[in-house]
């Protein structure tokens, strides 16, 4: 095949660092609109952002040319110089080291953005680890807890 294709959607999760809540209301929308503006100038495509103070979930349909580490550090490095012109308050603000990528099927797109859109209501119910934990054993993926949490 002469020409290279791909079709690869992704459910990317990270958080601030040690889940500090630095991603309040006033800021919390622009953040995500800075992140998809920043996956949009390239050749992946933001299809949602979303969140609760303290990390962010992203769906995005990954560049066939770009390895999702490099696109992570990419997002992480470019948001985290952001904020931190936005005031004194995230001066101390971070990204934790890790993250989590899982592959979705295309039948499953409209149910990942319903999921990232209700962010805020599904937390009241569940924490970050707990989240976690239920889509490590969703997605078939063995971890460590000694590993995970920073």
């Amino acid at each position: 095949m002469p020409q290279s294709l791909s079709y690869v959607l992704v459910h990317l999760v990270f958080s601030t660092k040690q889940r500090r809540p630095f991603l309040g209301e006033a800021i919390r929308s622009e953040m995500h609109a800075y992140l998809a503006s920043v996956l949009n100038h390239s050749e992946n495509i933001c299809v949602r952002v979303g969140g609760v103070a303290d990390h962010v979930h992203i769906a995005l349909l990954l560049a066939r040319n770009e390895s999702m580490a490099h696109l992570v550090e990419r997002v992480k490095v470019s948001s985290s110089k952001w904020i931190k012109t936005k005031g004194p308050e995230f001066a101390r603000f971070g990204w934790q080291r890790g993250y989590a990528a899982f592959s979705v099927g295309l039948s499953d797109r409209a149910a990942l953005v319903r999921y990232i859109d209700a962010q805020a209501a599904h937390h009241q119910r569940r924490d970050f680890q707990a989240e976690m934990r239920a889509m490590f054993a969703k997605y078939g993926v063995a971890f460590d807890e000694k590993f995970v949490w920073d």
